[in-house]
């Protein structure tokens, strides 16, 4: 079983750490694995982080396999294992907030979160999720008011720590600018193709982890992808005798930042995890330098919003 490093998350509640490695859960129509066995899999496996959200419909299938694991002894309590889910844009308004967290946690039949985020920085109009959203269903993001609850979220003993995903450097500063309780997660896009050099610097000297969701640069079908399918990575890889998926992930690590990556696969789950016994050499790092940039993920509303992303790379 393998063992995970591990960040310590500097605003949470008691110095909670934080996994570097994550499994992501978002629902994946092609898998022919159920989420609650892929849990239980990597349990088996050492992962202890798991990243769900409301928006996924997958919160009561991570709270059984959390339920069936402590049943088997997989883990001996659930301090052991580290929970994140996100609040959709329907419910992204002050007076919302606290009761949907509460909801999801009846859901995954937890009594805290070890780390819950902000989804979007926008607000939508209440009802069901949606995706895309519609510009017509959306609302004013009141970011003060909303991060006033969060705070009062992780006060409450609801969750552990609290963050942002997608959230770029403007939007960051902005609410630094108010908040009592700093965010202690930014989860943003972050793979060899779209690198965030800017934001990382930001974040790093805020002490903002930098958690990167789609570091393969998978889940979106946009023909060729530019990092699995890249002939350069595919040299570096065979260099390592490692898969492409390996150097990626290791060059996430090697920035010092934390990742979710999703597969339900035994075998791709376990080659994840080795990526802590080897290094990138300076020419690697020369290669990578030249990888062709561009977002996968553009946004979450219909027609896009053109401010969403602020002034990243």
């Amino acid at each position: 079983m393998a063992r995970i490093p591990e960040v310590v998350l500097s605003s949470s509640t008691g110095q909670r750490r934080m996994p570097i490695i994550g499994l992501g859960t978002a629902p994946e129509s092609a898998s022919v694995v159920s989420t609650k066995d892929a849990v239980l899999e990597a349990i088996k496996q050492g992962y202890r982080h798991f990243d769900a959200a409301s928006a996924y419909g997958v919160e009561q299938d991570v709270g059984e396999a959390i339920a069936q694991a402590l049943q088997l002894g997989l883990v001996a309590s659930r301090d052991q294992l580290f929970i994140t889910s996100k609040l959709w844009v329907t419910d992204n308004q002050p007076h919302l907030i606290i009761p949907a967290l509460k909801r999801s946690l009846r859901t995954l039949n937890l009594e805290y979160l070890d780390l819950f985020l902000i989804h979007w920085p926008i607000t939508a109009k209440p009802g069901k999720v949606t995706y895309p959203i519609e510009q017509s269903e959306l609302l004013p993001f009141d970011m003060k008011g909303v991060w006033e609850s969060m705070e009062k979220c992780q006060r409450l003993g609801l969750t552990k720590a609290i963050g942002v995903s997608n959230f770029s450097t403007d939007r960051l500063r902005k609410l630094l600018s108010f908040a009592t309780i700093p965010p202690a997660v930014n989860q943003v896009e972050i793979n060899l193709a779209w690198q965030q050099k800017k934001l990382r610097e930001f974040c790093k000297a805020k002490g903002i982890t930098l958690t990167a969701f789609s570091p393969l640069r998978k889940g979106v079908s946009r023909g060729n992808n530019l990092v699995m399918d890249n002939d350069l990575l595919k040299d570096i890889a065979q260099a390592h005798g490692k898969t492409i998926a390996q150097i990626c992930l290791r060059w996430i690590y090697e920035q010092g930042l934390t990742f979710v990556v999703k597969s339900y696969n035994r075998e791709r789950m376990k080659q994840n995890l080795d990526i802590f016994d080897w290094s990138l050499t300076e020419d690697d790092y020369n290669i990578i330098s030249r990888i062709y940039q561009e977002r996968l993920i553009k946004g979450p509303t219909n027609p896009l919003l053109d401010d969403l992303w602020g002034d990243e790379d």
